[in-house]
């Protein structure tokens, strides 16, 4: 995308937003230093079934106010407020259908960017530049060019950005870590990241008009122009690649986050290969039900599959009563783990709770557990983080670099399907495509927004 000025931007948006311009004045790094007891106000940016925990849960929290709420959905606007106002001490949020109109007010801390995939870079780059720190939900974003300008954003406006990976919060993704830094796993050159969770038909219907209480245009946003479709919305809208990018970014930008974090966060992959397709339901969804993808990183002799379904009824995910107790998931069915082959032992860990243990040798029967961890649900601690760090001014345990560096992984499998399950090589320090196929890809890196809804490029 050719260079946008601020000031075209603001222009450009304000067309369609009213009330943009006066954002104009609050396009400051700097924003109010808060006391160690003074609560963080905070504002949501969508108010689904994510955005609803994470703001019900900051409500109730003694170190933070929701005071805003927006959404384009008024229904689900009216709801939100309710329930917020009974979570703090009957405190009202201010509502908003507009974004822009929210991040201008002066007491406002920081927002938490619950929204499609679609809107992740939008709204955390306007966040970043009106002097607001950002909470945005995973994956961190659509594309690969719009999850670098989004660190971009953070770094230039000196925000703290954190990303909804809220395993890398938990105490113990991080013993595991310090386990397989130990060198008791001997030598690793494999790894499995599963996503194998079950699924259901994907029913379509016709175009329609949009409920008189949506305003769907803001809704699309960035995404390309398209009559209401009710599958494409609320529900539905992880179906399609005008919004996200399927389950490998939905649910499995946990699982390759942890990847990342076992191995010390390291460096984009060299190459990306892919096999998959709508195998199981040919039902008009576009992301596929089955994908495998395999990441090879030649400089660390390491090669990473990562595992895809949407249809075996026999798969699931942790149940609450294993992440909340003293107990492991049976791994053989947990849809959502990891698995670290190393020459003398290997480790299994689960998301979001469900621990991790450590097998040795299984000739002859089940193999020794040699070491183990219960887990909790870190998403309290994630949020903890996140608070602390708007009044230290420290980077979060998921700051957006992580992020990024995480969601390019899906990024990569989807575009290697998406040419057709080819395998890509990936030149990471320019985070572009080189050699066979790479003019496909590289089509793919990027997509150009709508005009009334321009991404800053750069920031």
């Amino acid at each position: 995308m050719p260079h946008v000025s601020r000031r075209r931007f603001l222009a450009t948006a304000s067309t369609a937003l009213p009330g943009v311009a006066a954002t104009a004045a609050l396009l400051s790094p700097h924003a109010k230093v808060l006391g160690a007891n003074e609560r963080v106000i905070v504002g949501g940016i969508g108010t689904g079934g994510r955005g609803t925990a994470h703001l019900r849960a900051l409500a109730a929290n003694e170190g933070s106010e929701v005071g805003y709420v927006c959404d384009v959905d008024a229904n689900r606007l009216s709801n939100i407020a309710k329930y917020v106002a009974r979570d703090q001490g009957n405190r009202q949020p201010a509502t908003f259908t507009d974004m822009r109109h929210m991040l201008e007010r002066k007491d406002l801390d920081a927002v938490v960017v619950s929204t499609p995939d679609h809107w992740h870079a939008l709204a955390t780059i306007l966040a970043c530049q009106a002097g607001k720190d950002v909470y945005v939900e995973k994956p961190a974003s659509y594309s690969i060019r719009e999850g670098r300008l989004m660190v971009d954003a953070a770094r230039k406006y000196k925000r703290v950005v954190q990303v909804g990976t809220q395993n890398r919060s938990a105490a113990y993704v991080k013993s595991a870590v310090d386990y397989i830094k130990s060198g008791q796993l001997g030598t690793i050159h494999f790894v499995r990241v599963c996503n194998l969770k079950s699924g259901g038909r994907h029913s379509t219907v016709p175009d329609s008009e949009a409920p008189p209480h949506v305003d769907y245009d803001k809704w699309l946003g960035p995404a390309p122009k398209r009559p209401f479709n009710a599958r494409r919305f609320h529900g539905g809208w992880y179906q399609y690649w005008d919004y996200c990018g399927g389950d490998a970014g939905n649910d499995s930008s946990h699982q390759l986050d942890i990847f990342r974090m076992m191995f010390g966060d390291p460096g984009h992959p060299a190459t990306v290969s892919c096999a998959g397709g709508r195998f199981a339901f040919d039902d008009g969804r576009e992301v596929p039900d089955t994908q495998m993808c395999q990441f090879e990183y030649p400089d660390k002799k390491l090669v990473v599959n990562f595992e895809l379904t949407g249809y075996p009824q026999f798969m699931s995910k942790i149940p609450g009563a294993v992440r909340e107790q003293d107990k492991f998931p049976h791994w053989l069915q947990c849809a959502t783990r990891i698995e670290v082959y190393g020459s003398k032992r290997m480790l299994v860990l689960g998301r979001h709770g469900g621990g991790w243990q450590v097998f040795s040798d299984g000739r002859g029967g089940a193999g020794k557990v040699e070491a183990q961890e219960f887990g909790r649900r870190p998403t309290p601690a994630h949020h903890a983080n996140f608070l602390d760090c708007i009044k230290s001014r420290k980077r979060a345990n998921a700051d957006i670099e992580h992020g990024h560096r995480s969601a390019v992984l899906s990024h990569l499998a989807n575009i290697a399907y998406r040419v057709g399950n080819k395998k890509l090589t990936f030149d990471g320090e320019n985070e572009r495509f080189t050699g066979e196929h790479a003019k496909a890809a590289n089509a793919l890196v990027h997509r150009k927004p709508r005009a009334a809804y321009p991404i800053p490029d750069p920031v």
